[in-house]
């Protein structure tokens, strides 16, 4: 293992701490109702990761069972999002790319349910979009993915 596979970060107080061993499956700005709700922003930008390779090293998240198929881990005393997860997909994790310590070292590569983004929210990256979740087979999606938006 070097350096680089090796991703650190926690909450805003730094009462939750983890470490993560692996690079990232994928990193998603996710446009959903639910993510602008439960981060707070206009879109919640998540790393994909095995499961199996967080560790929290200070502390551990609150969880919250915010649908019938997902569970999203928080810090219960200020309230920083860290991780959703997929109660049926237990194999990965997602973590917010804001609480790491180096957030740039994991650049967004897509974003999903982009429809339902913000009306006068504007974004140029070119990165691919698409209109539903990386649940629903982003690989599969990708004949509908639009790089313009």
């Amino acid at each position: 293992m070097t350096d680089e596979t090796v991703h650190q970060g926690g909450c805003l107080c730094g009462a939750v701490r983890y470490r993560i061993t692996a690079e990232p499956l994928r990193a998603t700005h996710c446009h959903c109702s639910m993510c602008r709700r439960a981060s707070g922003a206009a879109f919640l930008t998540m790393a994909t990761f095995p499961s199996a390779a967080l560790t929290w090293t200070e502390g551990g998240p609150a969880i919250y069972r915010s649908s019938a198929n997902a569970e999203r881990g928080f810090c219960a005393r200020c309230g920083g999002a860290l991780t959703f997860q997929s109660i049926d997909d237990r194999g990965e994790i997602d973590v917010s790319i804001g609480s790491f310590d180096r957030p740039e070292a994991i650049p967004p590569t897509h974003h999903v349910w982009f429809p339902d983004r913000i009306a006068w929210l504007e974004i140029d990256d070119r990165l691919p979009r698409y209109p539903r979740s990386t649940a629903d087979g982003l690989n599969a999606d990708a004949d509908e993915a639009d790089p313009a938006g």
